[in-house]
């Protein structure tokens, strides 16, 4: 297992404490409740108690042996909060975190600072500190849940999309039937409107050439009635 990297949490130095094969036995013992030879039992203090507790030791095999690293019980002074702010901004910009957006990186480092601050309170104030712990659960928590609506928010974006760009293609050609559609109409209205000009062309025509005629028979039957009156008058007429 590789050492853990650099934290902001402020840890003691590392100690050995066994091989690989001197764990196990000892996990063995732990479980059973005795001890190895030669280890006495110690109390645990409070305080380190709940410094444990809230942030565990951390543990890595180098070279089949077993190293352990406790979470500092040193009181912090101004000097060290001045360090620690110093140290969150010199590990932002080493490692290139982004200071807007969701930052995978800026996330842990800021994680790692309330966790130093949760040990400062804790070694002055036990309960300030499992207050301060409850603060940071509930606060990781609030992070997962809005995590998972994101997540569920993008899943869900990306079906409406591809739903979108589905529907998208059938509603072109929709859109492409339509036009074609209207072209043909209007094609047929233009057709209708050359017939219908036509036929009032020639009913135009028809009128007007029945119009001419029926005023020449007119003419004519006013003519013939001329002479047939003419006649009469001439016929009747008395002889001298």
């Amino acid at each position: 297992m590789i050492p853990p990297l650099q934290s902001l949490v402020k840890y003691d130095n590392a100690v050995l404490v066994s091989s690989t094969k001197d764990k196990k036995i000892k996990d063995k013992l732990s479980k059973s409740g005795g001890l190895l030879p030669g280890e006495q039992k110690t109390e645990v203090p409070q305080t380190e108690d709940i410094l444990n507790s809230i942030l565990p030791p951390r543990e890595w095999t180098e070279d089949s042996q077993l190293w352990v690293q406790y979470v500092s019980s040193t009181p912090a002074t101004r000097l060290d909060v001045i360090t620690l702010q110093e140290k969150l901004d010199q590990q932002l910009q080493q490692r290139q975190a982004r200071e807007t957006g969701i930052c995978p990186v800026r996330e842990e480092l800021y994680a790692q600072c309330f966790d130093e601050l949760i040990r400062e309170v804790t070694i002055n104030c036990a309960e300030r500190g499992l207050l301060l712990l409850r603060v940071r659960d509930e606060m990781h928590m609030t992070i997962a849940a809005y995590q998972t609506l994101y997540e569920s928010s993008i899943a869900f974006g990306m079906r409406k999309a591809l739903q979108t760009e589905q529907g998208k293609g059938d509603m072109e050609g929709r859109i492409g039937t339509l036009e074609a559609d209207t072209k043909d109409f209007e094609r047929q209205v233009a057709e209708w409107k050359l017939k219908c000009e036509a036929i009032e062309k020639r009913e135009a025509e028809r009128r007007e050439a029945d119009a001419k005629k029926h005023k020449e028979e007119v003419a004519f039957l006013e003519n013939h009635a001329k002479q047939l009156k003419q006649q009469l008058e001439t016929f009747f007429a008395p002889k001298k």
